[in-house]
């Protein structure tokens, strides 16, 4: 099996583990009820439904990712296949999850439209993404650590779809939606360590600082760590309507 990447690793997280747990609590399905699960990546999702005796198809445009899936959940339906192209009929599945999808979409309407249409009628479908606009992460300089998340944000076409998700469900003509903020409070520097890098290194590319403010900057969340003082807050917004 190949390596662990950085987003497999974070779907191990006790936060990432409590968010899943949530977005099954919305999607509301019975054993024996079918779910497609939309950008499933390597199916940590699909393994637990499948376990909740929930038929359950994953889908995602990475063929890598859906190799690990298969190999890892015999008992689930893979396919490589795009969001707004799903291999699915009409009104086949009883629930339609799809997260960490949409801030990677330029357009998210086709994709919408693909999870009304593979929908039977009363089915759920349930959307989970971090809106970047809202992450937290405490520091002795707090206006940089703007800018440096802004620097985050520039690596997503979208990064703050999420604030959008309710209206996007409504336009598209799913009724009762329910909104759910999940935060997931990270004290152990380890967990972002790659994240942090990630952000001040696309702050300096796009000359949003330098490179001695993203290193010093970095020093200091080390520092941080090393003193028990890190602490980031994450939170992911879910919305969850009835198609």
């Amino acid at each position: 099996m190949a390596e662990p990447t950085f987003l497999d690793r974070i779907e191990q997280t006790p936060g990432a583990v409590e968010l899943r747990a949530e977005s099954y609590r919305l999607l509301d399905l019975a054993p024996g009820q079918t779910l497609v699960d939309v950008a499933c990546g390597c199916g940590h999702a699909a393994a637990e439904l499948v376990d909740a005796g929930v038929k359950t198809i994953g889908v995602d445009s990475d063929p890598a990712a859906i190799a690990v899936a298969s190999a890892r959940i015999p008992g689930a339906m893979f396919h490589v296949a795009r969001s707004d192209e799903l291999p699915l009929a009409d009104g086949s599945v009883d629930g339609y999850r799809a997260a960490r999808l949409f801030h990677l979409l330029e357009d998210p309407q086709p994709t919408l439209a693909e999870a009304y249409r593979v929908l039977r009628p009363g089915g759920r479908a349930v959307l989970a993404g971090q809106d970047h606009g809202f992450l937290l992460i405490d520091s002795s300089d707090q206006d940089l650590t703007d800018v440096i998340l802004l620097g985050l944000e520039s690596r997503s076409v979208a990064p703050r779809a999420a604030r959008s998700f309710r209206d996007w469900l409504l336009d598209t003509g799913f009724h009762d939606p329910e909104v759910v903020v999940h935060n997931q409070v990270v004290t152990g520097h380890d967990v972002m360590a790659e994240q942090l890098e990630m952000a001040a290194a696309a702050a300096v590319d796009r000359a949003l600082i330098t490179r001695d403010d993203a290193d010093g900057w970095l020093a200091e969340q080390h520092d941080r760590a090393r003193r028990d003082r890190f602490l980031a807050v994450l939170p992911t917004l879910l919305v969850a309507a009835t198609r």
